[in-house]
């Protein structure tokens, strides 16, 4: 028997050894970045660093990147006022700042006509779906995507980009948003000059430390092939589960999505059940955003993709990286299987 295991890694990832080493190396440093003595010139390169290491793993330049608390606030800034067109599938943090026009089909699929007045994500944090972003798009949550897919901000053609540190490795409270030359981003947060006047407030100068060691480190995994072969891992798991329960539902199984996600569903099965009987058994799985957790609803995400309240409510989602190993999820699927056949008696 193992300890625990955690499996969700798209709520978030553990924290690399590399983001703590930068986090403490930072500590120690004294000043204040917006200081113009060598102790805030010594914090200010700690933050320039970073957001040359940002810039260089998202393919952006450095002035693209205005460091944030994290997702949330990179949307708040980016969206608000805008009045941008999205569908049913989007982070709440974008979904909230939006109007739902969008048609969203049934693998997950959203199609955009106005690029230029729309948002919509890279991939969904629950499905793992994969969208084909259009050019000029105003903006795209690459909250997912970053560090998992080879991705780069300057050839996609969006104007402005979400990403966060804590899905790949660093430390939870930092993020950005990536606006491209030209963009004007009008500050939510006012005060000083901070990041170009376009977000004011000391910067988190240890978590932006560890944002940028973990991207960095990210693009390093990613260009290794480490991620294809948690593509291989997450098929062999599901085929695991198609084979000794027929009757599941793998959402948007045949289309692209993310190496490491798998949603799935058992009608009937609750998906909030399902998660406190795998955490007892020692694994940690979500029913859904991590955002949304503790509230007991059916995923707005299927919900919007076509499944019924019943299916909404029963899917699970398992997440893994690059550090889950094969016995480790063929345990977890050999615990889920004997739960399910158990489910499956009491119902008889």
């Amino acid at each position: 028997m193992g300890g625990r295991c955690y499996l969700d890694w798209n709520a978030s990832a553990p924290l690399r050894p590399e983001a703590r080493d930068a986090m403490i190396a930072a500590m120690d440093v004294l000043g204040n970045p917006s200081s113009i003595h060598g102790e805030g010139r010594a914090a200010k390169t700690i933050v320039e660093r970073a957001r040359g290491q940002v810039a260089d793993a998202f393919g952006a330049a450095s002035a693209d990147i205005i460091f944030t608390s994290g997702a949330t606030e990179a949307a708040a800034l980016g969206l608000k006022g805008r009045q941008l067109l999205s569908g049913g599938v989007e982070h709440d943090c974008v979904d909230i700042w939006t109007e739902k026009k969008l048609e969203c089909d049934s693998t997950g699929w959203v199609s955009v006509d106005l690029p230029a007045k729309s948002t919509l994500q890279a991939v969904n944090s629950e499905t793992g779906v994969v969208q084909d972003l259009p050019g000029g798009l105003a903006l795209s949550d690459f909250v997912q995507a970053f560090g998992k897919l080879p991705v780069g901000f300057d050839w996609t053609g969006v104007e402005m980009a979400m990403i966060t540190a804590h899905k790949i490795g660093g430390p939870k409270g930092a993020g950005a948003l990536v606006a491209r030359k030209g963009i004007k981003v009008a500050a939510q947060i006012k005060g000083g000059g901070h990041e170009m006047g376009r977000r004011a407030g000391t910067e988190n100068v240890i978590g932006i430390a560890g944002f940028g060691a973990a991207a960095k480190a990210a693009a390093r995994d990613l260009s290794a092939g480490l991620w294809e072969q948690v593509t291989e891992l997450r098929d062999a798991f599901e085929a695991r589960i198609l084979d000794a329960a027929p009757d599941v539902l793998i959402f948007a199984k045949d289309v692209a999505r993310l190496p490491n996600t798998s949603c799935f569903a058992v009608p009937g099965w609750r998906g909030e059940t399902q998660v406190m009987q795998m955490d007892l058994a020692g694994f940690a799985v979500s029913a859904g955003s991590a955002c949304s957790s503790g509230k007991v609803k059916s995923s707005r995400v299927l919900v919007a993709m076509g499944y019924d309240d019943m299916v909404a409510g029963s899917a699970i989602r398992v997440s893994i990286g690059p550090d889950t190993t094969k016995d480790e999820l063929m345990r977890f699927a050999d615990t889920w299987l004997n739960q399910y056949k158990r489910t499956k008696a009491k119902a008889a």
